[in-house]
């Protein structure tokens, strides 16, 4: 393995120093106001067949140029479209930074080649990449928009509810997905009312949503990965914004620390943003109603006044330093807070603290661009319950990552190296009195490498990630591969598989319909049995995934895809939750399927926007006695999106999504016994006349029954009272309703006393942001 490594670094060095033989013309594309760079411009050199579009750092590059000179075209959407000369001679390696005047062009009249020419010249296999506006245009529950509500919108993704729900991507458990900030592990990215998000919309630079056939860049875990990269502060003027809501209040500054000129490109910025949820101390007076559908309302918080119990509070900071080539460097620092408490029933707190620093070095002689990132996150969550020992759980993680990325004439080479370790703290007591410790460190090092060419109409994409385990000793090889056809013009047909593998377990599994407390562990290091009684070879947990899909651009605005995906779990590690003795194993094996099809159109012009997305789908496990389905396994899923502008300089906006999604299954119950403690029956208490609690008596039958459908209607209007020509000054002001017909959606029911608790109900809101 560590022969592997450092023929990587090795690798590293040797192309650094290649230069190619032909001409090779690079650089960044950048906002000519605030110096931010533009992701996905299309750059163009006409008369030679050959074009890009940007990174989200707003590089780009163009290969096997011909010598000569030529006319190099850059365009993006609201911007107007930029042309320059270029001469360029053989062997040469040239880099251009371009800067785009924001205009108020009509979006009818702008370019939209980059989109198509990103999807001609990428595999992107289940990869769906969401910009700031799309998540804006989102009729979101307070009127602000947040991650956290659109991606329930995107095909495959499952939310179990609006209150402490998680998200579930394909047959995933939540701990299945790797969800990115910066490059750095984000252990809980959700707060517990399981609708907003620790991240600020308006940081947000771009969003990957990688739902299965990852690459190889992407290891450890077996289901999914969310990438999140923020943008740099403002380069050349301080701006920010202040906004509120019932639900929670906003602000962001950012500005020039070293502003960047024409003359000195070079600069550093400055990034902060805040955010404080308190909606338990707003829903006693403006949603007093609401209390009733609380969770835990039920079982005992019956203090109306109480409200909705929860509060947050999210903060991040991030330095950036620009040179004049391209190369960057970002420092940045993040901590996060959730409060959940019900007086007498349950309190549960958790934040994440960490930092570091990501950066990209260009070399001015060397077809080779250097990227990486080194930092840490510390996660500490805490759960107690009244009857139920407490639980804790804590996880440092530590991150360090090198990537070299070669461009050749028509090809892409991206390999590196990838380091986590993290130390775990973790305590759990099961209502039997048993408890699971587990005090550990361990450490993953891994070494990829994907190739991307282009020959002819298809594209190619094979990859290799070579994965060590140090607790576990074990070496996981993970070929993957990606394949586009171009069938024409507007016609393409993809496919994509791999191997993965993933050592953290998360305590939360399929069993949990309401659970807010997230914790997680290294993976177990003694023998473990798999359900047909045989041992397991080995203690990872592994999935194979195979995917194939079909896109049409019926228009220039109109697109369609559909997709099919299959991920074979072929062996899952839970925590033994229901452990009754101490000499019982701490950890249960499984296995798993979850197949389905899915089906999206999307249609853009410069007043509306429009979405579709349906989902069939189906998400299985097997415990050794049985094959039952998940309580996430929602086999119809439906989303209708849309968005329409209007009026001089498109102010107003109306937005309205509407969700249909089949019911969820649970375990049926059949009926109560007295659950009588042994101590109680040691001491002589009448099993007649004794007051004992009730338990419960489940169907042998797992998750055989199903509740009721879930659908929801969501509406926005918004208004923006532009204060300056250039509309850096602006107040917008919207209104918003969630649930408008006030659907009575099930989250659960108690099985003690039959007391229902639903999901939230109607919830209208007024929200104000100011932006300078």
């Amino acid at each position: 393995m560590y022969r592997c490594l450092l023929t990587l670094i090795f690798l590293g060095g040797l192309l650094s120093n290649v230069t190619a033989q032909s001409a090779v013309v690079r650089g960044n594309v950048y906002d000519n106001q605030s110096g931010d760079p533009i992701p996905f411009a299309a750059v163009q050199l006409p008369g030679t067949g050959l074009g890009a579009t940007t990174d989200e750092s707003g590089f780009f590059a163009l290969t096997d140029v011909p010598a000569g000179t030529w006319n190099l075209q850059v365009s993006y959407l609201g911007y107007a479209p930029m042309d320059t000369t270029l001469t360029v001679e053989d062997g040469r390696i040239y880099y251009r930074r371009i800067s785009l005047v924001p205009t108020a062009l009509d979006l009818e009249t702008v370019d939209v080649s980059a989109r198509r020419e990103r999807a001609r010249s990428t595999v992107n296999m289940s990869v769906r990449r969401l910009e700031p506006a799309e998540i804006a245009i989102l009729p979101s529950i307070s009127g602000e928009p947040d991650i956290a509500q659109y991606l329930t919108v995107l095909p495959g993704i499952v939310s179990s509810g609006d209150q402490g729900g998680q998200l579930f991507v394909r047959g995933g458990a939540p701990s299945q997905t790797r969800v990115l900030l910066d490059g750095l592990t984000i252990y809980n990215p959700f707060h517990s009312i399981g609708l907003f998000s620790v991240f600020e919309s308006e940081a947000i630079q771009s969003v990957d949503v990688l739902t299965g056939g990852f690459q190889a860049d992407h290891g450890g875990r077996l289901s999914a990965v969310l990438g999140i990269k923020t943008r740099t502060g403002n380069k050349k003027n301080w701006h920010g914004l202040v906004s509120a809501s019932p639900f929670q209040a906003r602000t962001l500054i950012e500005g020039p620390i070293v502003p960047s000129t024409d003359e000195r490109p070079n600069s550093v910025s400055l990034l902060l943003t805040g955010k404080y949820g308190y909606l338990d101390e707003t829903s006693p007076i403006l949603y007093p109603y609401a209390a009733d559908r609380a969770i835990l309302a039920s079982e005992g918080a019956s203090d109306e006044s109480a409200g909705l119990p929860f509060s947050y509070g999210d903060m991040y900071g991030k330095i950036s330093f620009s040179g004049n080539t391209g190369s960057e460097l970002d420092v940045f620092g993040l901590h996060f807070t959730d409060a959940f408490s019900v007086p007498d029933i349950a309190s549960l707190n958790w934040q994440v603290s960490g930092g570091g620093a990501n950066f990209r070095l260009v070399p001015p002689n060397a077809n080779v661009v250097v990227d990486g990132v080194v930092g840490y996150t510390d996660y500490l969550t805490a759960l107690e319950e009244e009857g139920a020992g407490p639980r804790t759980s804590g996880v440092v993680s530590y991150t360090a990552q090198l990537h070299f990325t070669y461009f050749g004439a028509g090809s892409e080479l991206r390999y590196g190296l990838d380091f986590h370790g993290f130390n775990t703290d973790f305590s759990f007591n099961n209502p039997l009195g048993q408890t699971v410790q587990q005090r550990d460190f361990t450490s993953e090092i891994a070494g990829y490498a994907r190739y991307q060419v282009r020959a002819g109409s298809w594209i190619l994409e094979p990859g290799l990630r070579m994965h060590y385990y140090a607790a576990q000793s074990q070496l996981s090889p993970e070929p993957r591969l990606g394949v586009k056809f171009l069938a024409s013009d507007r016609m393409r047909f993809k496919a994509a598989g791999g191997l993965y593998s993933q050592n953290v377990l998360g305590t939360t599994n399929e069993e949990d319909v309401v659970n807010f407390f997230v914790g997680f562990l290294a993976g177990p290091q003694g023998q473990l049995t798999q359900p047909d009684g045989s041992t397991a070879s080995g203690n990872l947990q592994r999935a194979v995934h195979g995917l194939a899909g079909w896109e049409f651009d019926v228009t220039d605005r109109l697109q369609v895809r559909a997709e099919g995906y299959y991920k074979g779990f072929q062996q899952l590690i839970n925590l033994n939750r229901t452990k009754e003795q101490g000499s019982d194993p701490d950890f249960l094996v499984e296995t798993g399927e979850a197949y389905g099809a899915e089906l999206t159109a999307e249609y853009r012009s410069s007043s509306w926007y429009l979405w579709a997305a349906y989902a069939l789908a189906w998400t299985e496990r097997d415990d050794g006695s049985q094959i039952y389905p998940t309580v996430y396994d929602r086999r119809h899923n439906l989303n209708l999106l849309g968005a329409y502008s209007w009026g001089d300089r498109k102010a107003w906006r109306a937005s309205v999504r509407w969700n249909l999604g089949s019911a969820f299954p649970f375990t049926q119950t059949v009926g109560f016994y007295q659950d009588i403690p042994p101590r109680d029956l040691l001491r002589g208490q009448s099993v007649l006349t004794g007051n004992f609690p009730l338990g419960v008596l489940l169907s042998n039958e797992r998750n055989g029954g199903r509740l009721s459908a879930y659908h929801r209607l969501d509406l926005s209007v918004q208004r923006t009272f532009f204060l300056n020509k250039s509309g850096d000054s602006r107040l917008e002001m919207s209104a918003s309703v969630s649930n408008v017909y006030d659907r009575p959606n099930i989250f659960y029911v108690d099985r003690i006393t039959n007391d229902r608790v639903d999901q939230l109900p109607i919830l209208p809101s007024l929200t104000a942001a100011f932006f300078w």
